[in-house]
């Protein structure tokens, strides 16, 4: 080969070689730009900026301590906002309880025909506060018993009406119909009526085994009547220290909910022909056992929600044989708070006037052998003698001190 030729070879040669070189370093400059921006992150607001080589990283600090108190602010948002609905759920359940409490209550005042037009309006247009309704339990047959409850711890008339101004107490007899209307027995109630002024008539027909309809009928009635914090039944043979039961009803003011009275579990009596029997005795397990606690039929008081979730379901709470178990059941399931106040449930004397001398005054006095007074006409007079409470207790004690006045 020519000198020349070997020449001209080594120039392409080279040649080739420095492309080679210039299109290697393009190459790599070309792989480091799109490397970088392949690494690259957008620089978004609350987003740290995190880039990886290898097992490295590389997070913005500053940004990620953006992140986490925005997300500490985020948590307390929506805590808050829980809070904010479950604030207004209560108050919605509240304002639904309130209104089919006044629509019972308008029902069962619309449909009684014993009050009057002019009652109706003003008892729909308004409604004073009051502190407790007592209900007095009685029958066509017991005109002695009450009167005998009329001469020693009811009020008369006039200071009957002055206890509802000045305490906000209300206290009637409580009785339904015959089955016969206008019948004897009905009008005899009417005459006591316009005599004392002092029932108060359901529209329920009367028979012994109809008082767990009686009592679901009074405490839907009473709440439909008068707006009071508590509502009291009792029986026309019991004994009653009025302003004893008006502080152990005051001790519980402003509670959701309570249920007050001497609370037992007595036996479920599955024989029939006996005393108390009860025919569904088999929904309550086996042979031989006890009912729930409840309280004693004599006396009890249940507080305004309680009286008002009756008026509200009266149509669909079962009734038992015996009124105070059909009572204490209707509470199972319900968050109600029994108070067990063994003041409610004395003997008669010498039990209730040994815990009088000592400073603890009754409730009510009562025989348990007889589940009322033994012979309480008779007798009646005697225990308020022995056991009754000083006669101006009454009207000296305040039952509303944290509350406004009437």
């Amino acid at each position: 080969m020519s000198m020349k030729s070997r020449g001209e070879f080594a120039s392409k040669h080279i040649l080739s070689r420095n492309l080679a070189l210039f299109l290697c370093f393009a190459s790599f400059c070309a792989g480091m730009f799109f490397t970088n921006r392949m690494l690259m992150v957008p620089d978004a607001k609350g987003i740290p900026r995190i880039s990886r080589i290898g097992d490295e990283q590389f997070v913005d600090c500053d940004l990620k301590t953006k992140v986490v108190r925005n997300e500490a602010s985020s948590s307390r948002g929506i805590s808050g906002s829980q809070h904010s609905i479950q604030t207004v759920d209560k108050a919605i359940s509240d304002l639904e309880m309130k209104l089919l409490a006044a629509r019972a209550e308008r029902e069962t005042i619309m449909k009684d025909p014993m009050i009057s037009k002019d009652l109706k309006n003003v008892e729909l247009t308004l409604k004073r506060k009051y502190f407790m309704v007592i209900g007095i339990n009685t029958a066509f047959s017991s005109r002695k018993r009450r009167d005998s409850v009329r001469a020693t711890w009811m009020p008369p008339a006039e200071k009957r009406k002055k206890l509802e101004e000045e305490k906000g107490i209300i206290i009637r007899f409580v009785i339904g119909h015959s089955s016969t209307s206008g019948s004897v027995l009905d009008k005899a109630i009417e005459a006591e009526e316009k005599a004392n002024g002092d029932f108060l008539r359901l529209q329920h027909i009367e028979g012994y085994l109809e008082l767990s309809a009686k009592t679901k009928t009074y405490f839907s009635t009473a709440v439909s009547l008068w707006d009071a914090e508590f509502y009291v039944k009792v029986d026309d043979d019991v004994h009653v220290n009025l302003a004893t039961l008006g502080m152990a009803l005051a001790g519980h003011s402003k509670k959701p909910r309570v249920y007050i009275g001497c609370m037992k579990s007595g036996p479920v009596l599955a024989r029939k022909g006996v005393k108390y029997h009860e025919p569904e005795y088999w929904k309550f397990g086996e042979v031989g056992n006890k009912y729930f606690r409840h309280a004693t039929g004599q006396l009890y008081a249940i507080s305004k929600d309680l009286a008002t979730y009756i008026s509200i379901n009266q149509n669909v709470l079962h009734k038992y044989a015996n009124e105070d178990v059909s009572l204490g059941s209707w509470f199972i399931g319900l968050d109600v708070e029994h108070v067990d106040d063994r003041r409610l449930c004395c003997g008669t004397p010498p039990d209730c006037e040994w815990k009088a001398q000592a400073g603890n005054i009754c409730v009510a006095s009562f025989d348990w052998r007889c589940s009322g007074i033994c012979r309480s006409v008779e007798r009646i007079m005697e225990v308020h003698e022995r056991c009754g409470e000083d006669k101006n207790a009454l009207w000296s004690t305040n039952f509303m001190q944290t509350k406004s006045t009437f």
